[in-house]
């Protein structure tokens, strides 16, 4: 009779994932206590906090978070300008733009500077665990996002894209205040021209560009280097 084996036997060897974990970037620290608290017992590791655009990006590179939450605006500094160097620090993170602005033209820079998404801070508590779960790992933008909505016009614009479109002097200073964010009584203001004549250059634009709204013109003109 043969010996009889004792060996214990070695089942499978099962790893246990690291929860996801964020960088909470916003400039009122109320904001950010009550961002920490909501994602308690979600399954989402808070690891940092920041109250600066500096701050921020100094935070990223050095934490390595799988996701940076930032909100839209820092006091008079303008949060969709930091995403470029945030991703420069750490490129594994997906940013998350999170704002109480529900502007078109806000979340067609935040796309053509590379955010993963763009929530409203409307969004109820589950949308917004879900939306950092899914960007941590790498999956399209959210439902309760507003990226989702123009991510397609988006894909279609840039295989058409002529980049040797014609403007005229005035037509890309129109343009640039469109990527503001500016209304046409805001250009107007601006330019010291009649609201009637930016509605003419608008037009004249969108007609130019073959795209269907502003929130397009803004995408085209951030994408050539306009905003």
């Amino acid at each position: 009779m043969p010996p009889v084996d004792n060996t214990p036997l070695q089942g499978p060897r099962f790893w246990t994932m690291p929860p996801p974990s964020i960088l909470i970037a916003d400039d009122h620290d109320v904001i950010r206590k009550g961002l920490m608290s909501l994602f308690e017992g979600s399954g989402v590791h808070v690891c940092g906090e920041a109250g600066t655009v500096e701050e921020t990006i100094k935070q990223a590179k050095k934490l390595k978070p799988d996701v940076v939450l930032l909100d839209v605006r820092f006091g008079d500094t303008d949060g969709l300008d930091a995403i470029r160097g945030i991703r420069a620090a750490a490129p594994r993170a997906r940013v998350l733009m999170f704002s109480a602005f529900d502007n078109p033209t806000y979340v067609a820079r935040a796309i053509a500077a590379g955010a993963h998404d763009y929530l409203l801070k409307t969004a109820e508590r589950d949308q917004m665990i879900d939306a950092v779960k899914g960007a941590a790992n790498g999956e399209p933008p959210s439902r309760a996002g507003q990226l989702r909505r123009i991510a397609g016009q988006m894909a279609r614009r840039e295989r058409k894209q002529d980049l040797s479109v014609p403007l005229t002097a005035r037509e890309t200073q129109v343009l640039r205040q469109i990527t503001m964010g500016l209304s046409n009584q805001e250009i107007a203001d601006a330019l010291k021209i009649s609201v009637e004549t930016v509605k003419e250059h608008v037009q004249n634009l969108l007609r130019k560009l073959s795209v269907n709204d502003r929130t397009q013109a803004a995408v085209w003109a951030l994408r050539n280097g306009l905003g």
